[in-house]
């Protein structure tokens, strides 16, 4: 490994980078393992050769320092969980039996056992498996991931720092345990944690690791004093370790903030920054305090969450600043490349003009290399790499891809009218009952049914040339047919078409809407093995013709039950999208807003009735930071009310949210004035009914009875219980029963029998509340 004296004079480095592989190998191999295709040594071979890889392409794009134990099979705060101890009960047994088989069992559950409860990374779209604590807890250290894989790369010639989710933000992330009272603070355990953490240093350091990253997201968001003084403690405690690599403290997604000064005081020997526009007050603030004198300081210039080119000339100008204010400062991306795909070069289907705007994993690195030669040699090192940003950030800047008249013209004629339904609640309650009619406890789908191996064999015959336009249709309306006749024999109540021609939410409509390019090879880790390629939001939106009204229309003449319209909502399309840089988002979402106004009005000239606007992304966009929670959400549920206020009263608006922190939203959910809300609830057992009823939601509501993202298959009995609990926050006559989220993921097997039990246990509930079962 390269000594420390040997390393140049600014490091170019990144916190992690994406982890399926170019062609999501590792997605395939835990799929195959987990149906026993793949073996666990094949599974671990196939991890080893893609961390080998990235370790590969990183040090071949010009970064320095290659991070090591950002790798996951599923999830790194499960990995860290892992690292110390925190098993929970019920998978104990599991975990000694076969590590990783237990593994996996946490992460997606059993038949018999319940997995984590999994939500959104700070502001995100990629989930983590919620850390369960209690006052019993015991932690133990468990280092061998984390030396192993740094032995890999120092194996391999890297210079090398290990990451490791710091031990603030995992207590801060951990929630009680089930069966602990609410308010168990899990930052009591500190005292129990840190010899933990004390440990791992130390086999780190014994293995030959000069630096270990401690990442702590959790300090830009707001902190109380109690919580800042756990973190001055903390880094106070692991400072003093006399057996332990040099501390870099990282933070990113925002400001520091008040944990600012903290951190700079702290025995550490470097910090890691965001001085990205979300985080430029870092810039001022750092300088506030004296900077780091004798500290390293690795700078985040490089947006790690979008997929634009960076702006060479800002960055160098914010680094020639910092130059002052630390002993280093090496060059980083904002956050890990996790959050970004792999190669934008691969995307050939993409104009090659267009394509010089877009900075994928691969082109961030060189990105950030070109940036720490810049540093460290001077400007006139890259003069040819800067004139070539200047040419491509003008293309952009001037092209006619970005902006059309007519849809800021549109947007621009916005009146307040246009953002509220014309009757309130009450009146247009009244008027959905009687022309829906539906039965006390009302059962529905989130809207997608399973993709099974002949959807994707059809689609894969249609691009191939095997079949034609026409052939590839009547596979779809079979399916459709299918999946109307399994709904209508189990007894649901508000049917869905399932989806069938979709690829996936967002996706879907990007590729019919004016403004968006799609990829073919842009994935992204959501969760698990779970990856989507977000499409790229590159000018201005509109809807050129009619997306759903097909399909939509077509499910509808084969049953007299309601079929529900399925669109997503604006501020998703934005959140799991990679959004335009060069105007705020409001003004993009307002674009959105109107171009699904247009669909939905179409809808219902169709005929559709209950139309489902899902914004599951609603409250993972909110920024971390709640002076910034007023301006978001005012344009984000103006977006909403934009996208379903053109409506009748007697079409029954739905939207649906899933795998998030919803208590701190639930004013804006309301002010959606959706008229019919699901959310998931069934792995946070009804948290989210409670919340609704503190609040005094008075609209429908259906928290979800049937944990989707588990392969296990729920009893009617255990459905029934939660029901039950709902209803002790939600009255009867406003509580729908549906799953968590759509079934796209889930295999027909498993639907068939959980959406049975699903309708069973409405039945029964239904019966003891005094409605027809």
């Amino acid at each position: 490994m390269t000594t420390e004296s040997a390393t140049p004079a600014v490091r170019a480095t990144v916190y992690g980078y994406p982890r399926q592989g170019q062609n999501r190998e590792l997605k395939k191999a835990v799929e195959g393992y987990w149906k026993g295709r793949v073996t666990a040594e094949a599974l671990r071979d196939t991890a080893r050769a893609l961390r080998a890889d990235a370790w590969r392409q990183l040090t071949a794009d010009g970064i320095t320092e290659v991070p090591t134990g950002d790798f996951s099979y599923y999830d790194h705060v499960l990995d860290t969980s892992v690292m110390v101890g925190a098993v929970p009960a019920r998978h104990r047994s599991a975990v000694t039996a076969d590590p990783l088989d237990g593994y996996f069992a946490m992460a997606r559950g059993t038949q018999d056992v319940a997995p984590l409860e999994m939500t959104k990374w700070f502001d995100t779209n990629y989930h983590y498996l919620v850390p369960e604590l209690g006052p019993d807890t015991v932690f133990t250290a468990d280092s061998t991931k984390q030396v192993t894989e740094f032995g890999e790369a120092r194996a391999l010639g890297h210079t090398a720092r290990p990451v490791l989710v710091g031990p603030v933000t995992y207590l801060l992330l951990a929630k009680p345990a089930p069966g602990v009272a609410d308010d168990f603070e899990p930052l009591t355990l500190l005292d129990r944690l840190l010899p933990v953490y004390a440990r791992v240093l130390a086999d780190l350091k014994a293995a030959g690791a000069d630096w270990v990253q401690l990442d702590e997201p959790a300090l830009v968001q707001d902190r109380t004093p109690a919580e800042l003084n756990v973190a001055a403690r903390t880094y106070r405690e692991l400072g003093a370790l006399t057996e332990r690599p040099k501390l870099l403290v990282a933070s990113y997604f925002d400001r520091l903030g008040e944990a600012l000064p903290v951190l700079a005081k702290a025995p550490v020997e470097g910090l890691a920054l965001d001085f990205t526009d979300r985080a430029a007050a870092n810039l001022a603030d750092l300088a506030a305090v004296g900077g780091l004198p004798g500290k390293r300081l690795v700078a985040g210039v490089v947006n790690g969450r979008n997929v634009w080119i960076n702006d060479h000339q800002k960055s160098l100008a914010t680094l020639g600043t910092l130059l002052g204010l630390a002993d280093r400062v090496d060059v980083s991306a904002s956050c890990s490349l996790l959050h970004v795909p792999l190669d934008a070069a691969v995307e050939r289907d993409i104009d090659p003009q267009v394509r010089r705007w877009l900075a994928f994993a691969r082109q961030k690195t060189a990105e950030i290399a070109t940036l720490a030669r810049g540093l460290a040699q001077g400007a006139g090192a890259i003069t040819a790499e800067l004139a070539a940003n200047r040419a491509d950030l003008a293309s952009r800047a001037t092209s006619p891809i970005t902006r059309d008249p007519a849809v800021r013209a549109r947007t621009g004629a916005i009146t307040a009218a246009d953002g509220r339904r014309a009757q309130p609640y009450a009146d247009r309650a009244a008027a959905q009952r009687a022309h829906l009619a539906l039965p006390l406890l009302p059962t529905t789908t989130i809207g997608s049914f399973p993709q099974t191996d002949e959807l994707r064999v059809a689609r894969a015959d249609l691009r191939a040339g095997r079949i034609d336009t026409a052939g590839y249709e009547e596979r779809i309306k079979g399916e459709i047919r299918e999946v109307l006749s399994f709904q209508e024999k189990t007894g649901i109540d508000v049917l869905v078409h399932g989806e069938p021609e979709r690829n996936d939410m967002v996706q879907y409509f990007a590729e019919q809407l004016t403004g968006y390019l799609a990829t073919q090879h842009g994935w992204v880790q959501s969760y698990g093995t779970r990856c989507v390629r977000p499409p790229v939001l590159a000018g201005d939106i509109s809807r050129p013709e009619p997306m759903t009204v097909r399909w939509t229309a077509y499910a509808q003449e084969q049953t007299t039950k309601p079929v529900k319209g399925m669109l997503t909502g604006p501020v998703t399309m934005l959140a799991w999208s990679f959004v335009r840089d060069d105007q705020p988002l409001g003004e993009t979402a307002r674009q959105v807003g109107l171009a699904l106004r247009d669909e939905v009005n179409d809808l219902e000239a169709a005929g559709t009735s209950v139309i489902q606007v899902d914004e599951p992304a609603l409250r993972e966009t909110l920024p971390l930071r709640a002076d910034g929670h007023a301006d978001y959400l005012a344009w984000a549920t103006e977006s909403f009310r934009l996208t379903t206020s053109g409506v009748r009263p007697e079409t029954q608006i739905h939207t649906h949210m899933c795998y998030a922190e919803f208590g701190d939203i639930v004013q804006a959910i309301d002010d959606l004035d959706a008229d019919v809300i699901s959310l998931e609830a069934a792995r946070s057992h009804m948290q989210v009914a409670t919340e609704l009823a503190e609040h005094g939601y008075p609209r429908e509501a259906g928290p979800g009875v049937w944990d989707i993202h588990s392969p296990r298959i729920p009893s009617a009995a255990e459905a029934a219980a939660l029901l039950r609990k709902g209803l002790e926050a939600i009255p009867a006559e406003r509580l729908w029963v549906n799953p968590d989220c759509g079934l796209k993921t889930r295999g027909w097997a498993e639907t068939r029998a959980s959406l049975e039990h699903l309708v069973e246990a409405a039945r029964e509930v239904r019966a003891e509340v005094g409605g027809a079962a």
